[in-house]
């Protein structure tokens, strides 16, 4: 099993910025695409961006493209998102999900095999 475990949440002001980081454990993070998802209440959850195991390809959404940038340190075990230029639209619980997604291709890129919790932002206008 692996763990994923979610930081860099909180509550920030319009136009300001965050990064969030997922921390895996227990089995290497470094096998595996990671993606970023988003969810708001009665919303359902949306990827935000995935990068491949070795981190030479990303996808973004559109939504964010040009804000949100995600990389990886596969020596620390970690993936990162960084978000800039924050509106309050961009409120929802962010989570990491980890998969051994086959090819890079959109009809993997929801195909996680582990999840961590979420970490709450919260962009105040």
């Amino acid at each position: 099993q692996m763990q994923l475990v979610e930081s860099g949440g909180g509550v920030v002001q319009a136009g300001g910025s965050l990064r969030l980081t997922c921390t895996g454990s227990g089995r290497p993070l470094r096998y595996y695409a990671v993606g970023w998802f988003r969810q708001s209440p009665g919303q359902e959850r949306d990827l935000v961006a995935i990068i491949s195991w070795s981190g030479d390809k990303t996808h973004v959404a559109d939504s964010v493209k040009g804000r949100f940038t995600i990389s990886r340190d596969n020596a620390e075990g970690k993936v990162f998102l960084q978000m800039n230029s924050l509106t309050p639209g961009d409120t929802a619980v962010y989570s990491c999900g980890a998969g051994t997604i086959p090819y890079f291709e959109p009809q993997y890129y929801y195909d996680m095999n582990f999840w961590g919790k979420g970490t709450l932002v919260t962009v105040s206008s």
